[in-house]
């Protein structure tokens, strides 16, 4: 979910007690390779090269060998979070809490903008659960990621499973609606009260949503205007450092356990893990992990302004590679980032394959 404050406005425990972690099917974190290994020599010189702060943790699931640098540091999350919901919701469907063939209605009121489909999509679709879980990972699909929210029980539920599987650093802070909705009420305190359409209307062009509102719309871009004239070198983006902004909390290393769990098929039953692997192979963002592979590879990206990042598992000949990839406060051309993220995953594949 790639955006900055005018992209909104203009149409936008590292280890919990080993008992509880391994009934959730967490496996403990180990140990990262030390620097002075070869591949964290290898990852610590690339990710210098990063123009912002990166993180990365990386494990081929063959050979148990594995290595990060600020594996343990909290990142913006941004989208990658939505593995979380994504686990959620096929540990629920394994208890027969969650049937994923129930159809959901798209109602106004569901529309969020930034990225995905669903936000072309005219009230009165019946996509099923498990299609909003696919486009909630395959393209980021905004609408879907709070629907299933809601569906799983709401972040608190989320927040709760995830610390209690053992993933401490991970945890969804707000729903879509709440962050975008948040980021105009910095602008002016008077647009926390917001309706979900109301935001809406304020990231799309779609005249049905537009018309009703254009006073409201001309009034933000008018103060918009303004506070860039006031403040023309300020950041419109989200604070790097100020974590209760973020929409989400990761680490590397509790990221890539997560992925870990779902190719060892330990965080939901053996079919389950299969069929989010599937999902999770149909991203349709290719140009960061995968960019320069020629081996399959099953990810999530998330964006948001100065946040670039990538997880992922890359599927290479010599056997599943773990790639858990995250910046924060990156300066240039985002596609600068991306691709010195995939060309550190090629790196990454070409030290195992031994070329």
């Amino acid at each position: 979910m790639r955006m900055i404050l005018l992209a909104v406005v203009l149409g936008l425990s590292t280890q919990c007690l080993l008992i509880e972690a391994r009934a959730q099917g967490a496996a403990p974190l180990a140990q990262a390779q030390p620097a002075t290994s070869r591949l964290g020599n290898l990852l610590a010189a690339e990710l210098s090269r990063f123009p912002g702060r990166a993180g990365v943790y990386v494990k081929h699931l063959g050979t148990g060998e594995e290595a990060g640098v600020r594996a343990t540091d909290h990142f913006e999350s941004a989208s990658t979070i939505k593995l979380g919901i994504l686990v959620l919701a096929f540990r629920l469907a394994d208890d027969d809490k969650l049937d994923l063939d129930q159809r959901h209605e798209l109602e106004a009121a569901d529309l969020r903008g930034g990225s995905g489909i669903f936000k072309y999509a005219d009230p009165g679709l019946k996509p099923t659960y498990r299609d909003l879980l696919t486009q909630m990972i395959i393209t980021s699909d905004n609408t879907a990621t709070d629907i299933m929210v809601e569906k799983v029980g709401g972040k608190d539920r989320l927040n709760q499973f995830l610390l209690q599987a053992g993933y401490e650093s991970l945890r969804l802070n707000r729903t879509t609606l709440e962050y975008f909705r948040s980021r105009y009420e910095e602008l002016d305190a008077r647009y926390g009260a917001l309706s979900a359409e109301e935001v809406f209307a304020l990231q799309t062009d779609r005249p049905q949503f537009v018309e009703p509102r254009r006073d409201l719309i001309a009034q933000v871009r008018g103060q918009l205007a303004a506070a860039r004239t006031r403040h023309p070198a300020a950041s419109m983006s989200v604070g790097v450092e100020d974590q209760t902004r973020w929409f989400g909390i990761a680490s590397p290393g509790d990221m890539g356990r997560l992925l870990e769990g779902i190719e060892r098929g330990t965080v939901a039953s053996k079919a389950s893990c299969e069929e989010m692997i599937r999902i999770l192979r149909g991203q349709q963002v290719t140009h960061k992990l995968p960019h320069y592979l020629d081996v399959p590879v099953a990810n999530k990206t998330g964006d948001t302004g100065p946040v670039t990042n990538d997880v992922g598992i890359i599927y290479g000949r010599s056997g599943p590679i773990i790639v858990s990839f995250y910046t924060s406060g990156t300066v240039g051309p985002s596609a600068t980032t991306d691709d010195r993220i995939g060309a550190t995953a090629r790196l990454i594949v070409d030290y195992f394959e031994g070329r």
